[in-house]
């Protein structure tokens, strides 16, 4: 299940993408367009610069900027940045599995086949396909 760091690290990436006009933007601005408290949105940004898709703008004019193109970014790397890893059972989490029983677990190719759709799933939509949704849904609100 994906948690609320995960959910909020979406939104915020989105509005992020929505509102920057190549400027940084505050986290106040976010939490109040998001109905997300700052101290909650503090600790998810920082796992957004630790995984470098964020960059902190100190200042009066500070905030957040993306470290790249939105259309290079996907919904794997930006929730696995947030959840640590999107893995649906603890034995595949990293890229080796070292449960003892994995040669003869019975169910270990279902869950690797659960992982991979998921993983493609999530590669396949990029931070840009969310913001053209958002930008959608505010119809004749958005303006640049």
């Amino acid at each position: 299940m994906i948690s609320t760091k995960g959910r909020y690290a979406l939104r915020l990436m989105i509005d992020i993408a929505t509102y920057s006009n190549g400027k940084p933007v505050s986290l106040k601005d976010v939490s109040k367009r998001q109905d997300i408290s700052i101290k909650y949105l503090e600790q998810v940004v920082s796992l957004l610069v630790k995984s470098r898709l964020l960059i902190s703008v100190r200042g009066n004019t500070g905030g957040y900027i993306l470290t790249k193109d939105i259309k290079n970014y996907n919904t794997f790397e930006i929730l696995s940045a947030a959840e640590g890893t999107l893995a649906p059972v603890s034995c595949l989490q990293t890229d080796i599995n070292i449960c003892p029983r994995v040669e003869c677990c019975t169910t270990i190719d279902y869950w690797k086949g659960y992982y991979e759709v998921i993983k493609k799933y999530t590669e396949g939509i990029s931070l840009e396909d969310l913001v053209d949704k958002e930008k959608n849904k505010m119809g004749n609100e958005y303006s640049i």
